[in-house]
């Protein structure tokens, strides 16, 4: 039979053809590396025969000839496997991996010109016959399924009633082939009622075949899934992107005027658009086991050139990120990981006698952390030889003998980041070119990421990358600075202080000439960003000017807003004139004008039409010196400061009731601190809420939560929450809960060892203490929660512990 298609419709038949290979290529890399481990695991090696017999099928179907030839000596090997004739070793794992490799290779060459391109496969061929040492039975057209699903329908292939039985039911391989000797000599019968007559299964297993291959037709992944071009995803991201934009103008214009429609429709708005945004991002996210998944075939072929043997193990895959940093980040992790096999991991005989597993492991790890994805990757080999690193950065003059002596083993160990460094002796195909871990933080750095290293001598190495979950939408703090707006990434911000005229000649200091702020008995270097951005004249320079800053008893007699930013592992303050809001901003890149500065990040279009620059906080801090020489006078001055005492310290927030008492909640218990006018406060049901980025957040006050010892119990019932122009909110999370508690005042941020406790006088406190000489309760966070599910006060139970009425 002749087939004829048309031009669109071959080349349709072609394109899905190579996705859906391309998709069965990846699995095979991970499934043969399983299955080396585990010869015997008779489904993986029926999945990976299915998943070659479908490339050769459609190949001869669509006359790829070459292709198919390749696909089909690799078959017969599998096919011996399968059939328990042959054992996988490491030979026929590296042949059948080189036949995946040949495979991929005229795929892509398909793919670009439609033709297998100009090949001669037959030493793989003549490899692949070799390792098959039983004589190679007569090849028919017919599937182990029968005449009831040809090989050149690859659905068909994957859903015929004999491998069903044979993966279900523990049907024998040669009881399927002689069953289809019967149907290819001219029986009719369907090939579950031979099997029936020669009494390799029951009618149930039978059954439960029909129905299984029934329903895996109704739910083909053709009918569930549907694939997009990446290039329609990033114009849908750009459209949602100006949607934001939009929506932001909106939500200022609407917050300006006292019409109730208006409002109430920008708020409707401001939901959808949310929903929609998070919607439209779900589709971008992809998890990164879609690029681990390569890493075992990486791993395996290097340790086999090294003479070594690894282990990897993958945790957290399911982890998501956007398609764009998961495409930024697989270059980066490539580098590391033939690192930690190259230069980690040592050689058997090397870990046996330092008393270790002859097999070396390799550990992936990736998780959700604060609003950023943590990718740990480590090893546990050798370690780093910080002597060896030592020496040769002064050999390559990329260190002084002054720094090298006052270096610590985390500076030390960070080296291998600069540009050129190396420590292998000789230049192989796998390392020694001195390009790999500056790759590696650089690429980090530019999708606004930071990159640790920890190693312990005779334990191994860890390499920890942040990076945020997306790149297109981000939620930042806007700040002014000599009347322009500016945006900082909230992934960078730490938290906000404000300081008065006394406060700041008391707090700010001059310690070799630069200025640094006492934050909780830590000295904080400090920047001021009209300096920094050149927006106000300079002296002599702009350290100069930077230096005499607090002397100016102007300037000191000022309010002061201290912005507490985190780069490359360093804090630092960032004084700005005024502190605006929180805004989710839609992150534009930066014209050719501004690339060169280094100190932003990119630019973005606020809710009035205007344009505010996006602050990049790693290169603001290079700028102004906190990551150069000559600064690590007051990180010294900070660990001491940091070091004195040995007792436990807690991060409190510290505020007031309406009575006046004074309560603290820890640190890590908040995640965040808001004013949120009146007019967002609403009912629902018999519990006051407000709309809370795309969420519902319900409210409870202080003095609802607990009973005030100060005066009568309020009379202002859970039903009369008064809305005032502002309301002190602090966003509180406990076990998945969260709830905005409304305070009366909120007073600081402090980090001390706590004193001497006393037993709580009432329900919804843990315990008092002495805090800056004044008493303070310490409040039972997961009690406050439950009170405000319960839409109650917190009330004394009979135990004495905090209960809800």
């Amino acid at each position: 039979m002749k087939w004829v298609f048309a031009m669109n419709d071959s080349d349709n038949i072609v394109k899905e053809f190579l996705v859906e290979s391309y998709e069965n290529l990846d699995r095979l890399d991970r499934d043969l590396i399983v299955l080396e481990k585990n010869p015997h695991d008779r489904e993986i090696l029926a999945s990976v025969f299915r998943t070659i017999h479908t490339i050769k099928g459609t190949a001869g179907f669509l006359a790829f000839n070459k292709l198919g030839a390749v696909a089909h000596v690799g078959e017969n090997l599998l096919g011996r496997l399968r059939d328990g004739q042959l054992t996988l070793d490491r030979d026929i794992t590296t042949g059948l991996l080189a036949m995946v490799d040949a495979v991929r290779q005229m795929l892509a060459s398909i793919d670009g010109s439609g033709l297998e391109g100009e090949r001669d496969d037959s030493q793989l061929i003549s490899r692949l016959t070799t390792l098959q040492t039983i004589p190679e039975p007569p090849v028919t057209n017919t599937t182990l399924g029968g005449s009831e699903n040809p090989p050149s329908s690859p659905i068909s292939s994957r859903l015929s009633i004999g491998d069903i039985l044979m993966d279900r039911a523990g049907v024998a391989p040669a009881e399927i082939q002689r069953a289809a000797q019967k149907q290819k000599e001219g029986d009719q019968r369907p090939m579950g009622e031979i099997l029936l007559e020669q009494g390799a299964v029951r009618p149930h297993d039978v059954l439960d075949a029909l129905r299984v291959q029934q329903t895996a037709r109704a739910q083909s992944a053709s009918d569930s899934t549907i694939r997009l071009d990446v290039g329609l995803l990033d114009q849908l991201m750009n459209q949602v992107g100006e949607l934001v934009l939009a929506r932001n103008q909106i939500l200022q214009f609407a917050n300006g005027t006292e019409d109730g429609a208006l409002v109430a429709a920008s708020q409707r708005l401001n939901l959808i658009t949310s929903e929609l945004q998070e919607g439209v991002m779900k589709t971008r996210m992809q998890p990164i086991g879609n690029i681990w998944d390569k890493f075992p075939r990486t791993v395996r072929d290097l340790a086999v050139t090294c003479g070594k043997q690894v282990r990897v193990v993958m945790e957290g895959k399911e982890t998501e990120l956007d398609k764009t940093l998961i495409e930024a980040i697989k270059d980066p992790l490539t580098h590391l990981v033939r690192n930690s096999v190259d230069h980690g991991i040592e050689h058997p005989d090397l870990r046996e006698a330092a008393g270790k597993n002859p097999e070396g492991l390799l550990t992936l790890r990736a998780f959700h952390e604060g609003g950023q994805v943590n990718i740990d990757t480590s090893d546990d080999g050798a370690g780093l030889d910080q002597n060896r690193i030592r020496n040769k950065a002064l050999q390559k003059g990329l260190i002084s003998a002054e720094q090298a002596t006052r270096f610590s083993d985390r500076e030390i160990v960070n080296l291998v980041f600069l540009p050129g460094f190396s420590t292998a002796e000789k230049v192989t195909n796998v390392s020694g070119r001195g390009v790999g871990m500056d790759v590696v933080k650089t690429h980090i750095e530019k999708i606004g990421g930071t990159v640790d290293l920890q190693s312990k001598p005779g334990q191994g190495v860890l390499v920890r990358m942040k990076i945020p979950l997306t790149l297109a939408i981000i939620p930042a703090l806007i700040v002014t600075g000599d009347g322009e707006r500016y945006a900082i990434p909230q992934v960078s911000l730490l938290e906000l202080v404000r300081i008065d005229g006394a406060d700041g000649q008391k707090g700010i200091e001059m310690i070799h000439g630069a200025p640094v702020y006492r934050l909780r008995g830590r000295l904080l270097p400090l920047v001021y960003l009209n300096r920094a951005l050149k927006r106000e004249p300079e002296t002599a320079s702009g350290r100069d000017t930077v230096k005499s800053q607090p002397a100016d008893n102007e300037a000191a007699s000022r309010q002061a807003n201290i912005a507490v930013l985190q780069a490359d592992g360093h804090q630092f303050g960032l004084v700005v004139d005024a502190i605006n809001d929180t805004e989710e901003i839609v992150v534009k890149p930066l014209s050719s004008h501004l690339k060169h500065i280094g100190v932003y990040a990119g630019a973005a279009i606020m809710g009035d039409g205007t344009v505010a620059l996006i602050l990049d906080v790693l290169g603001l801090a290079h700028a102004s010196g906190i990551l150069a020489e000559g600064n690590e006078t007051v990180h010294e001055q900070e660990v001491e400061s940091s070091s004195t005492g040995s007792e436990h310290k807690e991060k409190l927030v510290l505020f007031t009731g309406r009575a006046g008492s004074r309560i603290a909640v820890p640190l890590d218990m908040l995640a965040r601190l808001e004013i949120i006018p009146g007019s967002m406060v609403e009912r629902s049901g018999n519990q006051w809420v407000t709309q809370y980025r795309g969420h519902i957040l319900p409210l409870i006050r202080i003095s609802h939560a607990l009973e005030e010892r100060r005066q009568p119990a309020s009379t202002e019932g859970i039903m009369t929450f008064p809305t005032e122009e502002s309301l002190q909110v602090l966003v509180l999370e406990s076990g998945g809960q969260s709830i905005g508690l409304v305070v009366h005042k909120i007073l600081d941020i402090v980090e001390i060892a706590m004193g001497a406790e006393s037993p709580p006088t009432r329900a919804g406190v843990l315990h008092s203490s002495v805090i800056e000489e004044r008493v303070t309760e310490l409040l039972d966070v997961p009690a406050i929660l439950l009170a405000g599910e319960a839409h109650e006060p917190v009330v004394a139970t009979a135990g004495g512990a905090a209960g809800a009425v």
